[in-house]
């Protein structure tokens, strides 16, 4: 049932003005060359540790669709893509501006985004309570074997080179996750004997300490770029143009989409795929513009990008399964409030689940809009140094990690894990499974003792009975075997 109170209070001028807050921090923080849709999600989570729940949704939801465009901005200005994602933007809206079309590259960016956004949300609307009637047949085994996955194929995914670095990342972030006392007995693991350990270690300094201090470490050395335009020219694209690419949008966003579902994949693996499907169906006279400046290129990698933003809802909503690290901090926002996401999320949180379709919509048209107005002064943010910008982001980093529980701990696990992340960056192993690990670690963990529990007096191929359970083993199975001996061979 849709609670129409709560749906009218997403319209109220407050929710409206945060949610404007949340998304015009998003799109600047999104455009800063070097910093991600994941570093803004985690060093932000802090300003919503304030908020009421409401608030803190509407807030953390118009980050993470602002700071998804939000890339694009640099990408074509500058040729230095803000987020990840924003890669197959800067290949081919880089080389338009360098032709004096940088205006009418950020405004199909910005349309192209609009269009995902809704493709992303329609298809959320349309399909979660399917998924809600299916989630309810998950238990306790297959609540570990989902989170055992989301694990697994991030790791698989995410790694550059070795599959096998990428499942170590993991590992390390579910040794960090069993830190503190267990949820069944009570019994303290890897304490050391240190009271305060007992606790367990808070995600969110790890979060902000890999995401935001890290890429500190990266960024900092790095000279300031040059040669940044003073003119964009035209932004807004006309119709023609986007009715032009509308079979290509309709593909990127459900391929952005469908992505976005498979917990780990991220927008980056959203917006690869689909600018290269598109260039691969692109007819013959479009194909060779690609690369040296194809509008077509810029609707694919945008649409699927954002498109992302609903399709990583999905499991994060209906299974507290994040579909990637940025909806991880959405995950961790909600926790803040006590809001238990998964299949029971319309039993304890009644109409929350429209609140937040309704909160995406809002955030769309504010990040349309907002995007339009920012574009010329974003240029100017980029002459600031990095010797500049980045020292300006540590107080950031600090505030955010004490902001959670007002403690001085977590401060220096915020910095223990920048420094752990920058090492293991500079060795090659990927940081999204270690952060993914760090939120499925409890849940894994309590779901397998909790089913062990229940399996106490049955013979060990009783859990070969659990049809659901069979098919998330295989599932699991392949996802290994798949990295070791295909992608692992390649």
């Amino acid at each position: 049932m849709i609670d129409w109170n709560l749906v009218g209070l997403a319209f109220t001028p407050y929710m409206i003005w945060i949610c404007l807050l949340g998304t015009t921090l998003g799109i600047l923080w999104g455009a800063m060359p070097g910093l991600s849709t994941t570093m803004a999600m985690a060093l932000l989570i802090g300003l919503s540790a304030g908020m009421d729940q409401y608030p803190a949704i509407m807030f953390m939801l118009g980050v993470y669709t602002g700071s998804v465009f939000g890339g694009a901005i640099s990408a074509v200005l500058i040729n230095i893509p803000g987020t990840p994602d924003a890669v197959p933007t800067m290949m081919e809206g880089h080389a338009l501006a360098k032709k004096g079309e940088g205006g009418l590259a950020l405004g199909t960016a910005i349309a192209a985004s609009f269009m995902g956004n809704w493709v992303g949300i329609l298809i959320l609307i349309s399909l979660i309570p399917v998924i809600l009637f299916l989630a309810l047949l998950f238990r306790s085994w297959e609540m570990f074997l989902l989170a055992m996955w989301g694990i697994a194929i991030c790791g698989s995914m995410s790694s550059g080179e070795l599959p096998l670095k990428g499942w170590i990342s993991g590992w390390v972030g579910l040794l960090v996750a069993f830190t503190g006392l267990d949820a069944i007995h009570g019994t303290p693991r890897f304490t050391f004997g240190v009271g305060i350990l007992e606790d367990g270690i808070s995600y969110i300094p790890i979060l902000i300490g890999l995401f935001g201090l890290t890429e500190i470490l990266r960024v900092l050395p790095k000279k300031n770029p040059t040669g940044i335009p003073q003119e964009v020219g035209r932004v807004v694209p006309p119709f023609s143009m986007l009715w032009k690419y509308s079979r290509t949008a309709i593909r990127s966003g459900l391929i952005g989409t469908v992505i976005g579902a498979i917990p780990g994949a991220g927008a980056n693996v959203a917006s690869f795929l689909s600018y290269d499907v598109a260039r691969r169906r692109a007819k013959p006279e479009e194909q060779a513009k690609w690369g040296k400046g194809s509008y077509e290129g810029i609707v694919s990698a945008e649409v699927a990008n954002n498109a992302n933003v609903g399709g990583s809802m999905l499991p994060t909503l209906t299974l507290g399964i994040p579909g990637n690290a940025a909806a991880a901090a959405i995950l961790a926002a909600l926790e803040l409030k006590n809001v238990v996401v998964g299949p029971t999320i319309q039993v304890e949180n009644p109409g929350l689940i429209y609140f937040i379709y309704f909160a995406l919509i809002i955030a769309n048209f504010l990040m349309y809009g907002m995007a339009i107005a920012l574009v010329k002064p974003c240029v100017k943010l980029f002459s600031l140094p990095p010797t500049l910008l980045m020292p300006l982001i540590i107080p950031i980093c600090v505030i955010g990690a004490f902001a959670v529980n007002l403690n001085f701990f977590d401060v220096y696990i915020m910095f223990a894990a920048g420094i752990v992340g920058y090492i293991l960056w500079r060795y090659g192993f990927p940081l999204a499974p270690m952060v993914l690990a760090v939120i499925l670690g409890p849940l894994a963990d309590e779901n397998l003792r909790r089913a062990l529990t229940i399996f106490e007096d049955k013979e060990w191929w009783f859990v070969l009975t659990q049809p659901v359970g069979t098919i998330l083993l295989v599932v699991v199975l392949y996802t290994f075997y798949d990295g070791i001996f295909k992608r692992g061979k390649k």
